[in-house]
């Protein structure tokens, strides 16, 4: 298992690295991307543009200049945007993480917990009433448009019926940080949470189900109810673990993704990346696009883990 988690882990450190290094690539080096002339101005002087170019590193071979860049990003992290100037760029992007995470992580535990529930009960209750009345819920679920259910949450919780005693407790739209008022945070959040869940726990419950009713019809579930196995116990304990490897897969995808890109439409980081785009700040863009990699990455490294965890056959390292 050590193996295994060990090879996973070189393979991450790679995969960050040729991002990183393909992001700087495309920001740095392609033609017309001059930095120099953003940071100086226009109608800059041959002589200040040199001087620029010397003061930032630009005037050296590409494989410095992406050192030094990654130096200033990870190591001193005092990489300053060249618009803004003064702009610290790490500390500007790290101050939009906890409300992207707060958003995704919070509607991540309501999906996967609805996920389990409704797959494991349409699973179990295969061809009856119940499972067709969870189906046709999930496809619902999964056929409303998230930013639809959003707009007619805070039409409901903000306009129509916030005075009444049903959403009275929902505070005005914003983010609280949970270190300065837990209770405000998750209430500014419970909303958000389930408008992003919904969508998610049609489908993982209408995947799991699929899995699940796979996975009863194998030998080794014949086996286990053979040798007097309750059925309650095969169909969590034998059933389930084995049908999660399709769960845990599209949870590591869909949760990188949202962190790393999805959720950014709404958040923080989708302001600083636009705004950045407009004016070509470069380190901000190139900070913004390696700070989403990093989460779809890091999710499915996660991934990898449990997969070796729940799945022995994982453990081959090959």
């Amino acid at each position: 298992m050590v193996a295994a988690l060990g090879f996973r882990l070189g393979q991450m450190v790679l995969v960050m690295f040729g991002i990183s290094v393909v992001a700087f690539l495309i920001f740095f080096a392609t033609p017309g991307a001059d930095p120099s002339a953003r940071i100086a101005g226009r109608n800059a002087s041959q002589e200040t543009l040199i001087q620029v170019r010397h003061d930032f590193g630009l005037d050296r071979p590409l494989p410095v200049q992406y050192g030094l860049m990654m130096n200033r990003l990870f190591v001193s992290r005092d990489l300053t945007s060249f618009v803004n100037r003064g702009q610290r760029v790490i500390p500007t992007v790290i101050s939009a993480i906890p409300v992207t995470l707060s958003l995704v992580g919070g509607a991540a535990v309501l999906w996967v917990l609805g996920g389990l529930i409704v797959g494991v009960i349409a699973g179990a209750t295969r061809g009856t009433f119940v499972d067709r009345a969870l189906m046709i819920l999930s496809l619902v679920g999964v056929s409303i448009p998230v930013f639809w259910l959003g707009e007619v949450a805070n039409l409901l919780t903000q306009s129509r019926w916030h005075d009444s005693w049903l959403f009275s407790w929902v505070p005005p739209l914003g983010y609280i940080p949970l270190t300065e008022n837990p209770w405000g945070w998750f209430k500014a959040l419970v909303i958000p949470w389930f408008t992003l869940a919904t969508l998610y726990v049609g489908l993982y419950g209408r995947v799991l189900r699929a899995s699940l009713i796979e996975m009863m019809q194998e030998d080794f579930i014949r086996t286990a109810r053979a040798k007097g196995i309750g059925e309650r116990r095969v169909l969590l304990h034998h059933g389930l673990r084995t049908s999660l490897v399709a769960f845990v897969t599209m949870f590591g995808l869909d949760f990188g993704a949202l962190v790393g890109g999805g959720a950014l439409l709404t958040e923080v980081v989708f302001e600083l990346t636009y705004e950045a785009l407009q004016t070509l700040d470069l380190p901000m863009i190139l900070a913004t696009v390696i700070y989403a990699a990093f989460f779809v990455v890091m999710a499915n490294f996660i991934v990898d883990v449990v997969f070796v965890i729940i799945d022995p056959r994982a453990r081959n390292v090959g």
